[in-house]
C-alpha cells in the first residue's frame, strides 16, 4: 500500500489544481473525523444524493443503511456504483469582494462500486467499528444487533481506491484592485462543539465519558472511597434517595436557591449541575454511608478555571442526621486531595452566605482562610441580598491543612 492514491480522470481536478491532493493518510484523517457522509448513486436514470453514516476500517469505506432503503435495494447482487463525499468546514473566509469570499474546508470524494456485505461476522465488526465511533467504547456499553436486527440492516463495503483530497486554509485572496476597498475582510472560524447530552427519561446513569466533547478530569468525578463516606459520580438514579435525605427545612436554610419540594424539582437541579459539568464548570458527587450504601448528600466542584488551576467546592448538602459526625470532614479532604494532589490545583476556594455561622466555622477549622467578602453578591430566595464571605487554600498552605484533617479523622 503506497502513501498515495493512484490519481485517475474522474478525480483529476479540472480547476484550482493546487487544492487538489492524494495522500492517503489525509484521506483516512478526514473520513475518521467525520460522522456523516453524502452518499451520490443513480435509481432508474435519475440521481440520488443521500446522507449516511460511515466508518472506515483499514482501506475500506462501509456505510450504514436499512435493507428496505434505496441504496440497500439498489446494491443488491454485485453492488451500486456511488461517489461518496465527505466534507469538513472549517472557517468562512470574507472577502472585500463577493466573488472572492470562500471556506477554509477538507474534503474527501471517493468513487467505486459498493457491495453489500453478506457476512455476518464481517457485518457485527462493522457495526461494533461504527457505534465506537460515535464513542469509544460504546459497542461495549450496548447491546448489540439481534438476529433479526442484523438481518434488517445493509452494510456496504466501498474499497478505497479512486480517491481525491480537496482543502483550502489561509487567508482571504483579494484581488490588488480591491485591497483600498473599506469592507472587512478576514476569516471566521467554525468548529463542531458536542453538548451538554440530553438524558431520556429514566435512564438513571451519568453520560459516559466517551461521548464526543467530554469535559476534561477536572469536571469528571470519580469515586473517592473514605471511612465515613464514599464520593460517587452524581447521576439522575441518585434523585430519589438524595429527595429524602435532604428533605429538610434547615438542610436548606442557606442555601441560595429555593428548596425542592418534589423529587421532579430536585431532579431539575441535578440536571443543571451534569449540563454545567459537560460545559466545563461544574463536577458532581452524591455523597453515600459506605457502611449501609445510603445517600446521604451531595457536593460539586464549581467555577472550574483550568487557566488559573482554581475551583471552588460549594452546593454542598447533607441529611441532618449525617451533621457533626466525620461525613464533612473526610468529604471535604477527599475532595482537596483531589484538587491538589491529582489535578494539580493552586487554589481552592469556597463561598458562604455571611449570615452561615455554621459553615464559616466548618471552613475555617479545615485550613482555609477568610480572604474577603462580595457584597450583595447574590439574591437569596426570599428576595433579599446575600453577603458572600469568600475563604480558600493555596497549593503552599494544603501539605499543613492535610496533617490536621488526616490527624483529626484518625482520632475521630
Amino acid at each position: 500500500m503506497t502513501d498515495l492514491y493512484t490519481p485517475t480522470p474522474r478525480t483529476t481536478a479540472t480547476r484550482t489544481r493546487k487544492r487538489m491532493h492524494y495522500e492517503r493518510e489525509a484521506a483516512h484523517a478526514i473520513l475518521d473525523e467525520a460522522f456523516d457522509c453524502s452518499v451520490g448513486f443513480v435509481v432508474d436514470g435519475e440521481p440520488r444524493v443521500l446522507p449516511n453514516l460511515h466508518v472506515r476500517i483499514d482501506d475500506t469505506l462501509y456505510l450504514h443503511g436499512s435493507t428496505g432503503a434505496r441504496l440497500g435495494l439498489a446494491a443488491r447482487g454485485d453492488g451500486v456504483p456511488v461517489c461518496v463525499t465527505v466534507t469538513i468546514l472549517d472557517a468562512l473566509v470574507y472577502a472585500r469582494s463577493q466573488f472572492n469570499h470562500s471556506a477554509n474546508y477538507r474534503s474527501v470524494v471517493a468513487l467505486g462500486t459498493a457491495r453489500p456485505v453478506t457476512d455476518d461476522a464481517e457485518k457485527l465488526r462493522v457495526l461494533f467499528a461504527l457505534a465506537d465511533k460515535v464513542g469509544p467504547g460504546r459497542s461495549a456499553d450496548s447491546r448489540p444487533p439481534s438476529r433479526q436486527e442484523l438481518a434488517q440492516t445493509t452494510v456496504l463495503a466501498l474499497p478505497l481506491a479512486e480517491v481525491s483530497v480537496r482543502s483550502r486554509s489561509g487567508g482571504v485572496g483579494d484581488d490588488p484592485e480591491d485591497l483600498a476597498l473599506p469592507h472587512w475582510a478576514g476569516v471566521l472560524p467554525l468548529r463542531r462543539v458536542a453538548g451538554p447530552p440530553v438524558t431520556e427519561p429514566g435512564v438513571a446513569a451519568a453520560p459516559p465519558g466517551y461521548l464526543p466533547g467530554s469535559p476534561s478530569q477536572w469536571q469528571t468525578p470519580v469515586v473517592l472511597e473514605g471511612r465515613h463516606v464514599r464520593l460517587e459520580p452524581l447521576t439522575p438514579g441518585h434523585v430519589p434517595a438524595l429527595f429524602e435525605a435532604l428533605d429538610d427545612e434547615e438542610v436548606w436554610r442557606h442555601i441560595p436557591f429555593p428548596r425542592p419540594r418534589t423529587p421532579d424539582e430536585l431532579a431539575e437541579d441535578v440536571a443543571g449541575v451534569l449540563r454545567g459539568q459537560w460545559l466545563g464548570q461544574r463536577s458532581g458527587w452524591a455523597q453515600v454511608d459506605p457502611a449501609t450504601g445510603a445517600v446521604i448528600g451531595m457536593t460539586t466542584y464549581h467555577d472550574i478555571d483550568t487557566n488559573l488551576r482554581a475551583l471552588g467546592i460549594g452546593h454542598t448538602m447533607v441529611g441532618r442526621r449525617w451533621w457533626r459526625t466525620g461525613v464533612n470532614t473526610e468529604a471535604k479532604l477527599l475532595l482537596l486531595e483531589r484538587a491538589f494532589e491529582v489535578l494539580g490545583a493552586e487554589r481552592v476556594f469556597w463561598y458562604t452566605d455571611v449570615l452561615n455561622e455554621r459553615s464559616q466555622q466548618a471552613i475555617a477549622r479545615l485550613g482555609a482562610s477568610r480572604d474577603g467578602m462580595i457584597r450583595r453578591q447574590r439574591r437569596r430566595p426570599d428576595g433579599s441580598w446575600r453577603d458572600t464571605v469568600v475563604f480558600a487554600m493555596t497549593a503552599d498552605e494544603w501539605p499543613a491543612a492535610a496533617r490536621r484533617l488526616r490527624d483529626r479523622l484518625a482520632a475521630s
